[in-house]
């Protein structure tokens, strides 16, 4: 293990020598950046048009958001008469969440005098006290671009009986925000949300009275950063099905912003939605619900069945996304997901996991075995056991992921900062014929650390009805370490399931429905206590299905099959 923690040590120098290079071309571009003439020099006066909000709202929080409740993030404060931009937050997740103003959509919903005026209050209040770019979390970035996009699309709400002091300071703040936006998502080290930027600052250019020689260049900034965030399948760069959902829901309304602006929608976004689209069908299950890889957490299925209704229905759902590097494959209505790529590039990768090879399976809208998923925001302090691979249906060797991630930082990275290494190699083959369809895939995640290539072949029937599964942990030669590492097969097993051991070999799955499937093993089976963190009520207890495996290139066979079903393989 000495040898493992030297080789940890120097991800981590490498990673913050990159960091400090990085900072230091920052220092010397940003003066020359900041002497650049922005796309937001001229005044804004006039609002010209509102883009929907898709995302779901809540108008029962209107209520308590007038009383002075605010409730973020997993934490509740009473403002007892005081702005909510004046008091000590609880936490900087719930900061975040105050200052992005995402609670309009609830305000709105509620659709009363009384609402609407508090959220114009509550605009005015924030303009007077955090206006001005400051170093608090109200000035990150995402957290401006969340905010620019929440006004306009609810500046209908904002300004309904405003007087005329007000509009003005209100078109002031967004041409100030924007040309903030603007200098600081192009800095050498702001990477990663460059493109929901852009795209906020898309929708100043197009909803405003902006110049139409300022929102050629802001459009152009947007088609640039499509093209290097976008993937050719539609995926984002991030691996992260919850980005992928977020550019949607602005991209979409965004979309329909063109015509007013008497610019053509460019090609390069249209283009970008019809790929991203069946990608997002990849992910779904039958429930509505997304599969849990690399960051995404608990998401209300209104919100992906509005984004599907939104866009054109005919796309299709893809079954092979190459780029993103993922797979799925259906039988009749039972639905698997698997994840068969490699880390994202580490600028996208503070919320990649640990979780090559790992797969999702539902049968008629509900989940037998999934991942843990991320926990929502204000539960940062889990999010690094969600990124583990043990959070995940797949192998684990010797309790350690098959990414290395940069160390926890408090103040910067609390779930854990990029992945530093991991698989290199991932290879991923699908064959199909009538009886059923089958992917073989393999990673060098393990290959540094123990020597060992995993590789796994899932085959599920045409009917949907059986699932055969094998997993081999093959030695490379000349590289192998200690056989005798203990390595664990986990198959984490949706809350709803209730699990009994039958027989050491096997284990009873017992749908909500009243459906049963049966796992069996040629290894003893342990049925072990587990957790889910992607639920919008907090976490939740769940059972997991653990085998011990060999490290001995033998193959590890196991099958999940429903009730009265008979697999007939080829």
């Amino acid at each position: 293990m000495t040898g493992e923690r030297r080789s940890d040590a120097w991800r981590v120098a490498r990673f913050a020598l990159r960091r400090a290079g990085l900072k230091a071309f920052a220092t010397i571009v940003a003066p020359l950046r900041l002497l650049a003439p922005t796309p937001f020099g001229s005044r804004i006066e006039r609002i010209l048009i509102a883009p929907q909000d898709l995302r779901t709202s809540d108008p029962t929080a209107a209520g308590d958001i007038y009383s002075g409740y605010y409730a973020f993030a997993g934490k509740t404060l009473a403002a007892q008469g005081k702005s909510p931009f004046s008091v000590t937050p609880p936490s900087a997740a719930w900061a975040e969440a105050l200052n992005s103003f995402g609670w309009l959509r609830d305000i709105r919903a509620a659709d009363t005098a009384l609402s609407r005026a508090n959220a114009r209050t509550l605009v005015d209040d924030w303009i007077a006290s955090r206006g001005r770019p400051d170093s608090t979390e109200a000035w990150r970035p995402p957290v401006v671009t969340r905010r620019l996009m929440s006004w306009l699309s609810h500046s209908p709400l904002i300004l309904d009986g405003a007087d005329r002091n007000f509009y003005r300071r209100f078109m002031a703040s967004i041409r100030r925000q924007a040309r903030y936006l603007w200098r600081r998502s192009r800095a050498p080290d702001q990477r990663a949300d460059r493109l929901e930027a852009a795209l906020a600052l898309a929708a100043v250019a197009l909803c405003t009275d902006l110049g139409m020689r300022a929102r050629r260049r802001v459009i152009r900034h947007l088609v640039k950063q499509i093209g290097r965030e976008i993937l050719a399948d539609g995926g984002h760069i991030s691996r992260n099905p919850q980005v992928l959902i977020d550019l949607l829901a602005d991209l979409l309304p965004l979309r329909h912003c063109f015509p007013t602006s008497d610019l053509p929608a460019p090609p390069e976004l249209l283009q970008a939605i019809d790929r991203m689209m069946p990608l997002l069908r990849l992910f779904r299950h039958g429930d509505g619900t997304v599969a849990l890889f690399n960051g995404m957490g608990a998401t209300a299925p209104d919100t992906i069945a509005t984004l599907l209704a939104y866009q054109d229905a005919r796309a299709g759902s893809a079954e092979t996304a190459g780029p993103s590097g993922y797979r799925r494959l259906q039988g009749d209505e039972t639905i698997l997901v698997m994840d068969v790529g490699k880390p994202p590039p580490e600028a996208f990768s503070l919320t990649a996991h640990a979780g090559c090879l790992s797969f999702e399976l539902s049968d008629r809208g509900e989940k037998l075995i999934v991942n843990c998923g991320a926990p929502p925001a204000g539960q940062e302090s889990r999010r690094a056991l969600a990124r583990a691979t043990a959070a995940h249906s797949t192998i684990t060797i010797a309790d350690t992921s098959s990414c290395h991630f940069a160390p926890v930082d408090e103040d910067r990275w609390p779930a854990g900062g990029p992945v530093l290494s991991g698989p290199k190699l991932v290879s991923a083959l699908r064959e199909t014929d009538e009886v059923c369809e089958k992917i073989t895939a393999s990673h060098d995640g393990y290959a540094r650390d123990f020597g060992l290539i995993h590789s796994r072949t899932l085959t599920l029937g045409r009917d949907g009805g059986w699932l055969i599964g094998e997993d081999r942990l093959e030695p490379i030669r000349g590289k192998a370490r200690n056989r005798d590492i203990a390595a664990m097969v986990r198959f984490h097993l949706h809350p709803a399931i209730r699990a009994e051991t039958r027989e050491p070999e096997v284990v009873r799955l017992i749908l909500p429905s009243g459906r049963i499937w049966t796992f069996t093993s040629q290894e003893p089976v342990s049925l072990e206590e587990g957790v889910h963190f992607a639920t919008l009520d907090g976490m939740r207890r769940a059972s997991q299905i653990v085998v011990a495996m060999r490290t001995d290139s033998k193959p590890f066979k196991w099958s999940l099959v429903r009730d009265g079903v008979i697999p007939t393989q080829r």
